[in-house]
């Protein structure tokens, strides 16, 4: 009797919690505005860091083009590595393409 009891009012807390913390979300962590008003849009990443591989994937030409300037020296930072392991998994996919036959 007493463990039915205290399951129920585990499960009635937790669901309260939880509900309370959707609807004061706002509140406790209100979403960034710019100075024009305007919400800046999660998806636009900020130009000072590093694009991913899948990006340099995409972009086979620019990731070769960093690479270059990574091995002379004009390019550092994240992007020499990201960039490089774009190319191994092109080069990867392209000598399995030839050794399959498609």
């Amino acid at each position: 009797m007493w463990r039915s009891k205290a399951i129920i009012i585990v499960l009635v807390a937790s669901l309260v919690s939880f509900t309370g913390g959707f609807v004061l979300r706002p509140v406790i962590a209100p979403t960034q505005q710019t100075a024009s008003g305007a919400i800046p849009s999660p998806i636009a990443a900020a130009p000072s860091q590093a694009r991913g591989a899948q990006y340099f994937v995409a972009h086979v030409d620019e990731a070769r083009q960093v690479v270059a300037g990574c091995r002379d020296g004009s390019v550092r930072g994240g992007e020499c590595a990201t960039a490089e392991e774009a190319i191994i998994r092109i080069e990867a996919q392209e000598r399995t393409k030839r050794f399959l036959g498609n």
